[in-house]
């Protein structure tokens, strides 16, 4: 695999619970030779230097003390032009879901592009909550028995990063991805900028209640996550909300 494309790749824990699967992230990442960790408002403050998370890195102190640990998972995701949500439940909104197989090719096919990718990881209880998936431009679901689809986070993490550096070492696919430079993207913390102006336009032409919001915006925000946008294109839908709220 080379060094410059696992570079490419963030490796994200939201909310973690517990210190064990912090050390045991940075162990699965660093024989699997990644080593962007960050850790996004655990439920222990500075979870990386718990005794546990220590002992159970195992000799990946290093990726452990490298690890970053912020409240916010907007700037996880920031210049990411893939975003991964890793869940197994299913959603009425949110982005478009994928396999994990085609999840793998369409990383293969960014990093050689040089995109930035950032992989997401829910509470080990619950999941990634809708707020979460809103950031992200796909939903992705491992293959596991649909009687119990359950894995430990710790787990479903070693088995992304064994087969990705599989995946990577291969080459699943040379193909440059079809959509072009993916510097044109916008990342998902522009969209979700742009739809809370939205949100303000819709209200202020009378289309949007917001003592009565139904689904609008979710419905809006899966359609704008279907679309992959671009920076020129946040940048139209932008000037359209401003237009909406001049009308108030």
């Amino acid at each position: 695999m080379n060094i410059d494309q696992a570079h490419l790749l963030r490796w994200v824990l939201v909310e973690t619970s517990h210190p064990g699967n912090v050390g045991s992230a940075a162990r699965a990442l660093k024989t699997m030779g990644f080593d962007d960790l960050r850790l996004i408002n655990p439920k222990i403050q500075a979870i990386a230097t718990q005794p546990e998370a220590i002992a159970l890195a195992s000799g990946a102190l290093d990726l452990l003390e490298s690890s970053r640990e912020s409240e916010s998972l907007d700037s996880a995701v920031e210049g990411c032009s893939l975003v991964l949500g890793l869940t197994s439940r299913d959603r009425e909104f949110g982005p478009p879901a994928l396999d994990w197989v085609s999840a793998r090719r369409l990383i293969t096919q960014t990093v050689r592009n040089q995109g930035q990718v950032a992989l997401i990881f829910g509470p080990e209880r619950t999941g990634l909550e809708n707020h979460h998936l809103s950031l992200c431009t796909h939903r992705v679901w491992l293959d596991a028995n649909p009687d119990y689809p359950s894995l430990n986070l710790a787990q479903a993490l070693m088995v992304c990063a064994y087969t990705l550096r599989e995946a990577l070492s291969e080459g699943i696919s040379k193909n440059s991805i079809e959509n072009g430079d993916l510097s044109d993207f916008a990342d998902p913390a522009a969209v979700v900028a742009m739809l809370e102006h939205w949100r303000e336009g819709l209200e202020a032409i009378g289309y949007l209640d917001p003592a009565n919001p139904k689904k609008l915006m979710p419905r809006l925000e899966a359609l704008f996550a279907r679309s992959r946008l671009r920076k020129e294109e946040i940048d139209l839908l932008r000037g359209i909300a401003k237009q909406m709220l001049l009308r108030k």
